[in-house]
């Protein structure tokens, strides 16, 4: 493997390790860390930090949760053939009747926590309620409340579990629109399915340039068969009433950011698309997208002519319709999904981002909600114009 190839593994790497535990855990992280340095006794600021949690959603419908599995039979896993048919989890976020549903499913299982945390931190010893200990606001199998809703489809970085997005997903669904946040098998630390097998990421052993560039194409299918689920004649989720299936978004962190352009170039049905801080290992289409808006939503020094990621610059110059390109000062890489909380809760804040993990969550969802607003609901927003005084942190690069 050439050098380049060796620098753009090497990359997407990195990246993997998305939440600030990782780059908290710094070069001593290859080497076991003691029980004591991973969970040391609590003082009162990490007794504070352990309090950390989702906050409640700021829209104003109840959130109803409820859990799909999902079998292609026209496709054969493209990771793992042996496998046979592509299988999918899917949560299903969305506005509900108030007081029904059960208590919320728990975040993570326990396995799907300790092996994302064992990926994160390789022999740190990070207890597993760090995770775990995270609770949803979502009603598991709530009724629905009346009427159709945009759908907004959810797709997390490599080697994270959908559950990352959990915070943004239940805010969305509060706002009015039902959500969709998908594992996609073999690519996260490990996902856990019906029977009780808990699968890991194929994808990572051997990583090759090829296999990273086959990614985003390969999450395109899913989306689309996803949408297929949900919208077609036979949905598989019974609330599918529910869609109104002329109003479709996607949003992505990371690689998932990469595959929101990927996947709306495959399927005209996705009207607006949101990359978070994720690098264009495939290249935005060259054509653009047809005129359909979509946003840049980074890191402030990291996706610029002078930073490591250029392929935002390229991506910028491609897209034909409403675009804004967002960087937040005082974030990394992980600051896009619930990361920083998980982070906090452990002991382990990532000292690269001052961005507090509250701040960050409220922010993500500030804007990305905004985003949507405007484009599947045709709400203006006053917040994707320009600098707000409200949010100080988010600079426009190129608006």
């Amino acid at each position: 493997m050439t050098g380049i190839r060796r620098a753009a593994v090497a990359a997407v790497l990195a990246l993997a390790l998305s939440l600030p535990i990782a780059a908290a855990a710094g070069p001593a992280s290859a080497a076991p860390l003691p029980a004591a340095t991973a969970a040391p006794a609590a003082t009162a600021a990490e007794a504070a930090a352990a309090q950390l949690d989702l906050p409640r959603p700021t829209g104003r419908q109840p959130v109803g949760r409820s859990t799909l599995h999902l079998v292609d039979r026209d496709r054969p896993d493209p990771w793992v053939p042996s496998a046979g048919a592509r299988q999918l989890m899917v949560s299903v976020y969305y506005p509900a009747r108030p007081g029904t549903g059960g208590p919320a499913t728990p975040y993570l299982t326990a396995e799907e926590a300790r092996l994302l945390l064992d990926l994160q931190v390789p022999g740190g010893n990070v207890p597993s309620e760090a995770a775990t200990g995270l609770h949803p606001w979502a009603r598991t199998d709530a009724r629905p409340a009346p009427g159709r809703f945009p759908l907004v489809v959810l797709s997390p970085g490599f080697t994270l579990p959908r559950a990352t997005l959990t915070g943004l997903a239940e805010d969305l669904a509060a706002r009015g629109y039902v959500v969709a946040a998908v594992d996609h098998t073999y690519e996260t630390s490990g996902t856990t399915f019906p029977d009780g097998r808990t699968l890991t990421c194929a994808v990572c052993q051997d990583l090759t340039e090829a296999k990273i560039a086959a990614v985003p194409p390969s999450r395109a299918q899913d989306i689309s068969f996803v949408l297929d689920q949900l919208t077609g004649p036979r949905a598989a989720w019974p609330h599918a009433h529910m869609i109104d299936r002329d109003r479709i978004g996607l949003a992505g962190h990371s690689i998932g950011g990469n595959s929101a352009a990927t996947a709306m170039a495959a399927d005209r049905r996705i009207r607006a698309g949101v990359n978070m801080d994720g690098k264009f290992f495939d290249p935005f289409p060259a054509d653009g997208l047809g005129g359909r808006p979509f946003l840049l939503l980074g890191t402030q020094a990291d996706h610029n002519s002078s930073g490591w990621d250029t392929s935002w610059n390229e991506a910028w110059t491609r897209m034909d319709g409403w675009k804004r390109w967002l960087t937040v000062t005082g974030s990394n890489h992980g600051t896009f999904t619930d990361g920083p909380l998980i982070a906090a809760r452990a002991g382990l804040p990532d000292p690269g981002a001052t961005l507090a993990p509250l701040r960050a969550s409220k922010l993500t969802r500030a804007y990305v909600g905004a985003f949507f607003d405007l484009h599947l609901k045709g709400v203006p927003q006053r917040l994707l114009d320009g600098p707000s005084a409200g949010y100080p942190e988010v600079v426009f690069q190129q608006a």
